[in-house]
């Protein structure tokens, strides 16, 4: 592992928050995400990338397609997590202001956004 594989981390702002990447190896990649209020991430999906949340703060609105191909809502709370598999549609949403950890494997830039409320549809961009 590089001496700056896991540091001090890199603050990504976002327009529906922020992230923290406060770890990110050639393995997995682990960030903090907050995201302010009423906004919402792309619904998106990862070719490749596998990642896992963990609601640390707050209330989150999980989108998550199942193993049938059923997109479902739920609300999560502190402490509840998720793991999302590589392929599934999904969307997070904070009910009110909320901190996720997520961890994942490290292809940051695989993101199919099929809806976006901030005009990012078909890039990866930040």
């Amino acid at each position: 592992m590089s001496a700056d594989a896991i540091g001090t981390g890199r603050r990504v702002d976002k327009p529906w928050g922020h992230e923290l990447i406060w770890a990110h190896t050639d393995r997995y990649v682990a960030k903090t995400l907050v995201i302010e209020a009423g906004k919402r991430l792309s619904l998106q999906r990862h070719l490749v990338k596998d990642e896992s949340i963990l609601v640390s703060s707050g209330r989150l609105r999980l989108v998550l397609e199942d193993d049938e191909g059923t997109v479902c809502i739920e609300e999560l709370g502190p402490g509840e997590h998720r793991h999302v598999p590589t392929g599934r549609i999904h969307r997070y949403e904070a009910i009110e202001r909320c901190t996720l950890i997520e961890v994942s494997t490290p292809e940051l830039d695989d993101v199919v956004r099929l809806e976006d409320d901030f005009g990012r549809e078909g890039t990866s961009a930040p």
